[in-house]
């Protein structure tokens, strides 16, 4: 599976929440399948996504197509907005 969207299911953030379900909401309604990554389980998958991303203090969500960094919740939410979610998630 190409596209992964690393998440958290633990997080005090409603901004967090908010943006992680908007992101899985829009790749649903465009059914584009991707995996979930729950940083929460564990440091290593948060070290790792902060790796991939190039930033070490991001946090979820995360989008990437397989090791491949396309962007945070704003760099998605522009491409929803200029339908241009494809070539975001370098799909296209």
């Amino acid at each position: 599976m190409g596209i992964k969207l690393y998440y958290t299911t633990v997080t005090a953030s409603r901004t967090v929440k908010s943006q992680q379900a908007e992101v899985m909401r829009i790749l649903d309604s465009k059914s584009i399948q991707y995996e979930l990554i729950d940083i929460s389980v564990g440091g290593e998958l948060r070290d790792e996504m902060r790796s991939k991303a190039g930033d070490p203090s991001a946090v979820p969500p995360q989008l990437f197509n397989e090791d491949q960094y396309c962007g945070n919740y704003e760099m998605f939410s522009e491409a929803v907005e200029a339908d241009t979610v494809d070539q975001f998630l370098k799909m296209a």
